[in-house]
C-alpha cells in the first residue's frame, strides 16, 4: 500500500535493486517530516523480500563521511554491486559526486571518494554495470552527463564523456536520471519539467548507453498528491519477473516531507511504457473495501485538504497520520477499493474542534454515484477522534476508486483519521 515505508520514514528520489539475495533495496535521499530544505545529512537503505514487508537497515552514510563539506545535504544516490561488493554512489548538495563501499548491500558505507571528472560538477548520479562488464556513470541537472568509467572506479574516462546525454529543451530532463537495460534497450528515467513542473517521470531509449536518446514518454505524474508538490525522482525496478516505477509523492502541504510510492509498469511489445495512475493500492492488489484504511494514504487530495504527521508522544504510541484543514468541498481520492458482492455501511474516524461536516462516500469521480454520507459532531478537539457510521444507499460492487467529499460551512470542518467499509 502506498506509501510503503512505515509512516515515519520520508525517503524519496529512490533507486531500487534487487540483489542475488532474492531481496529488493531502495536506496534513497532522506527527508524530515516538517523540514523546509531539501534531505537531510544522512541515507538509510530499506529492504524487503515481498515489497509489502520493509526492514529499515539503519542510517547507511552521513554527510560526515563524505570527502568534502560535512554540512551539505545528502541528494538522490545509486548503488551497483561489483565483485562482491557494494559501491553506494552518493551526492552532496554542493554538487561533489562520489563512491562509498561496502561488503553489505545495506552498508555501512565506508571509504568514500570523489569521482574524478564528475566530482564539484552536479547532482544525482546514476550507475550502469552493462553486460560486458564496463560501467557508466550519469550525472547533472537541466543538462544530463555521461562517461564509461575507468576500470578502477576512480572516475570518468574523459575520453568518452557526452554532453548532453539529455536536455532540458529537447527532452524535459530536469535532473534525477536512473538508468536501466531491458532486452537490448538503455532506459534512462529522469524528472521532466515538460508539463510545467518537475512533477513528472519520463523515460528515453538508445541502443548505446551513451546515446543518443530518443525520448519515449511520461511514466508518472505525481500532481495532485499534495496541494504544493513540485517534484518527483525515481526509478524503474523488476523484482520477481514484474517491473515497477518507484517515484515519491509530497506531503504536509509542501514541496518537502517527501515519500516513496511505488506502480507496476509495463512495457508494449516495442518496448514503450504506457503512463500509469497513482494509486493507493500500489504493488498490491485492490485494497479489501472492509480493511482500515489511514486517511492519510489518499493517492489525490483536492481542495485545501493536506496531511500532517504526529510524532510519538504522551498517551500516544508511536507515529500518526490524519488529513487536515479540511474545507467544505474539498476530496480525497482511494484507488482502487473491492466491494466484492456488496458491502452494508460505511464508517469514518474524524474529529472537530467546534463545526463538524460530512463526510460523503462517493463512487469513481468526486461526483459518481453517492453511496454512504457520514455526519462528523464537534468533538472537542480537531485530534479528539469518533466513529461515525452511514448505511450504504446505493448498492457497490466490484472494484471501484472512492472519492470521499467533505461538505459544510464556510470554516475549517474537521481533521480525518480512517474509513472502512462493512458487509
Amino acid at each position: 500500500m502506498n506509501p510503503i515505508l512505515p509512516m515515519q520514514h520520508f525517503v524519496p528520489d529512490v533507486e531500487a535493486r534487487q540483489w542475488q539475495d532474492g531481496r529488493i533495496y531502495l536506496y534513497g535521499s532522506y527527508d524530515i517530516s516538517g523540514d523546509t530544505t531539501y534531505c537531510s545529512h544522512e541515507y538509510h537503505v530499506f529492504s524487503s523480500p515481498d515489497m509489502s514487508e520493509w526492514t529499515d537497515h539503519g542510517v547507511s552514510f552521513r554527510s560526515a563521511d563524505v570527502h568534502s563539506d560535512p554540512t551539505s545535504q545528502l541528494y538522490a544516490p545509486d548503488c551497483i554491486c561489483q565483485d562482491g561488493t557494494y559501491y553506494l554512489c552518493y551526492c552532496a548538495s554542493d554538487g561533489r559526486e562520489g563512491l562509498a563501499t561496502s561488503d553489505h548491500p545495506y552498508g555501512p558505507f565506508t571509504n568514500a571518494y570523489g569521482v574524478a571528472g564528475a566530482d564539484g560538477d552536479g547532482i544525482d548520479p546514476a550507475i550502469l554495470v552493462d553486460d560486458d562488464g564496463a560501467i557508466y556513470f550519469f550525472w547533472g541537472q537541466f543538462d544530463l552527463r555521461g562517461a564509461r568509467m575507468r576500470p578502477d572506479l576512480s572516475g570518468i574516462d574523459p575520453g568518452t564523456l557526452v554532453k548532453p546525454v539529455l536536455s532540458e529543451a529537447v527532452h524535459g530532463f530536469h535532473e534525477g536520471a536512473s538508468i536501466r537495460k531491458r532486452d537490448g534497450l538503455y532506459y534512462l528515467v529522469y524528472t521532466d519539467i515538460s508539463r510545467g513542473r518537475a512533477t513528472s517521470m519520463a523515460y528515453a531509449t538508445a541502443r548505446s548507453p551513451l546515446g543518443p536518446y530518443a525520448k519515449g514518454g511520461i511514466i508518472i505524474d505525481n500532481t495532485g498528491c499534495d496541494p504544493e508538490t513540485w517534484n518527483n525522482h525515481g526509478s524503474i525496478a523488476e523484482f520477481h519477473g514484474q517491473w515497477y516505477i518507484f517515484y515519491h509523492r509530497s506531503s504536509q502541504a509542501s514541496k518537502f516531507s517527501r515519500r516513496v510510492c511505488v506502480e507496476p509498469i509495463h512495457f508494449s511489445a516495442d518496448g514503450s511504457i504506457d503512463e500509469v495512475e497513482m494509486t493507493t493500492q500500489g504493488a498490491s492488489r485492490p485494497l479489501d473495501a472492509t480493511q482500515h484504511i489511514d486517511a492519510f494514504r489518499a493517492c489525490l487530495l483536492s481542495g485545501q485538504v493536506r496531511t500532517a504527521s504526529l510524532p510519538p508522544s504522551e498517551g500516544r504510541d508511536g507515529w500518526s497520520e490524519h488529513l487536515t484543514l479540511i474545507q467544505n468541498g474539498d476530496w480525497a481520492a482511494y484507488k482502487y477499493l473491492d466491494f466484492g458482492d456488496g458491502v452494508g455501511a460505511f464508517y469514518a474516524r474524524a474529529g472537530s474542534l467546534a463545526y463538524g461536516g460530512k463526510i460523503e462516500a462517493h463512487i469513481d469521480a468526486p461526483d459518481g454515484p453517492l453511496v454512504a454520507a457520514c455526519e462528523v459532531p464537534r468533538t472537542g478537539g480537531w485530534q479528539r477522534w469518533t466513529t461515525t457510521e452511514s448505511r450504504i444507499s446505493s448498492p457497490v460492487t466490484g472494484t471501484h476508486a472512492v472519492y470521499l467529499v467533505f461538505t459544510g460551512g464556510a470554516h475549517r470542518l474537521f481533521d480525518f483519521d480512517s474509513f472502512w467499509f462493512a458487509r
